[in-house]
């Protein structure tokens, strides 16, 4: 029996930064093991990071919100959800997935694609820093940007 620990949150109060340059090393670190995207070309990842920029988990899946789902449920199964503060994803930032987010309590949440504009206004009401288009040291941030600390 799994005891579960997602519960609804409110605004999410996160009082830690993320230093920016770890952002691109997290990116890498999800590529390194984003190994059916290497084979195929056509294979989504999610991974789970600390806010010291570790990556604790990442999943594949031909489908952006299984490959969420996936990494969320692989940690909260191991009773690890509650270190993850950082989710990075390689595809397009839809509601959806910023609800996933919001559910785990993660606060920060990297795309290397596109936020939707219901995805910003999510972000925003609930205290989710939202990074989107992050490739190589650059990122646009969408929303509560204080989280990020400049380095």
């Amino acid at each position: 029996k799994y005891e579960m620990d997602l519960t609804l949150h409110g605004f999410i109060e996160q009082q830690e930064t993320l230093l920016s340059s770890l952002i691109e090393v997290m990116f890498e670190q999800m590529a390194s093991c984003q190994h059916d995207f290497a084979k195929t070309g056509g294979c989504h990842a999610s991974a789970l990071c600390t806010i010291d920029g570790m990556l604790l988990d990442c999943k594949e899946d031909i489908g952006r919100h299984n490959a969420v789902d996936k990494v969320i449920g692989s940690l909260l199964l191991q009773h690890r959800l509650h270190e993850a503060k950082v989710m990075l994803v390689s595809g397009r930032v839809s509601y959806e997935i910023v609800s996933k987010a919001h559910k785990a309590g993660i606060p920060i949440l990297c795309s290397v694609s596109a936020p939707s504009s219901m995805a910003v206004d999510y972000c925003k009401q609930h205290g989710i820093t939202l990074l989107a288009f992050c490739r190589g040291s650059r990122f646009t941030i969408y929303s509560n940007g204080e989280r990020i600390a400049f380095s």
